[in-house]
């Protein structure tokens, strides 16, 4: 299994800083989990390959691209920084 851990700035409270893992087998497009945390509380989540393909179909994407996107916005962490916005609610 692999993971990686990115420190993050919601736009939503700019203040804020919440660490965000993620944590996936063989590739994010077979489905991943999350683990969010502000370091007093944390939430957990996981996301399936089915949950992918619909996403990627909703918004007219390639699945592929749409797995690279993701790759882009939860993975690469410094390499995108700037790229992508997240806002809790």
């Amino acid at each position: 299994m692999e993971k990686t851990l990115n420190r993050i700035h919601p736009v939503s409270d700019p203040e804020a800083t919440y660490f965000l893992q993620v944590s996936w087998e063989k590739d994010l497009g077979t489905g991943f989990g999350l683990l969010l945390s502000d370091c007093q509380c944390a939430w957990t989540g996981t996301v399936s390959e089915s949950d992918i393909s619909r996403e990627a179909a909703d918004i007219e994407m390639d699945k592929e691209k749409y797995v690279e996107e993701l790759r882009k916005a939860l993975v690469a962490g410094e390499e995108s920084a700037g790229k992508y916005n997240f806002v809790i609610s």
